[in-house]
């Protein structure tokens, strides 16, 4: 169940569960899509290298079996943790140029 993150950990800005600028890694390492699209723009995770995709969207109604914001709520554990520009860029030098699927 993914844990559905309340903000984008580089520049904090609020990311409800319904946000669809959020995006997120293999490891849901939670980004807004400005912070993805204008910082990190080589498609590489800071924490993990894997690439980025848009977080789905929990229900917010119950239209079946429970499946819903009530029953699975969204996390409220602030990740704030800004990306290390340096230490990104060596990351990207080393991944850059391996797709996704390959890394």
């Amino acid at each position: 169940m993914l844990e559905l993150r309340p903000n984008c950990e580089h520049c904090n800005v609020a990311l409800p569960p319904s946000a669809v600028d959020a995006r997120i890694c293999s490891y849901e390492c939670t980004f807004c899509a400005h912070c993805v699209d204008t910082i990190l723009q080589a498609n590489v995770c800071p924490n993990c290298g894997g690439g980025f995709v848009p977080r789905p969207i929990r229900p917010f109604n119950d239209w079946h079996n429970g499946n819903c914001l009530t029953s699975d709520p969204a996390s409220t554990a602030v990740k704030f943790r800004p990306v290390n520009m340096s230490a990104y860029a060596e990351l990207v030098a080393k991944v850059s140029g391996l797709p996704p699927e390959q890394r």
